[in-house]
């Protein structure tokens, strides 16, 4: 999908990239929730959480390790933080590529939303 804004800051079109590599892309959020809100999205486009699949694993996992990288670089992972994803639209998400959500800096509630 071209149009996708993700893709295009993936593509480095648009916006500012903190981190990179061959299978993600992290950018700050543009309507922080937190001190700490920062975007982790794979390159390639999938829409949503629901349209992974058993190959997909490796990516999976491999946000996490980033998302760790990422808090740890940023000063929040002794503290904690939290790592989100929204699947669909009555969960909360606006933008359809699979993006993960890391927030710190704050004490983070529960229930959430």
């Amino acid at each position: 999908m071209t149009d996708c804004i993700f893709c295009k800051i993936a593509r480095k079109e648009m916006g500012s990239l903190i981190y990179e590599d061959e299978l993600v892309a992290a950018f700050d959020d543009v309507n922080p929730q937190a001190p700490v809100h920062v975007l982790i999205v794979p390159k390639n486009h999938v829409e949503r959480l629901l349209d992974v699949g058993d190959d997909d694993k490796l990516l999976l996992g491999h946000i996490l390790v980033v998302a760790n990288k990422i808090a740890r670089e940023r000063g929040v992972a002794e503290a904690g933080y939290r790592v989100v994803v929204n699947c669909n639209r009555e969960a909360g998400q606006s933008v359809w590529h699979l993006h993960f959500h890391l927030l710190g800096g704050r004490k983070m509630g529960w229930p959430p939303g």
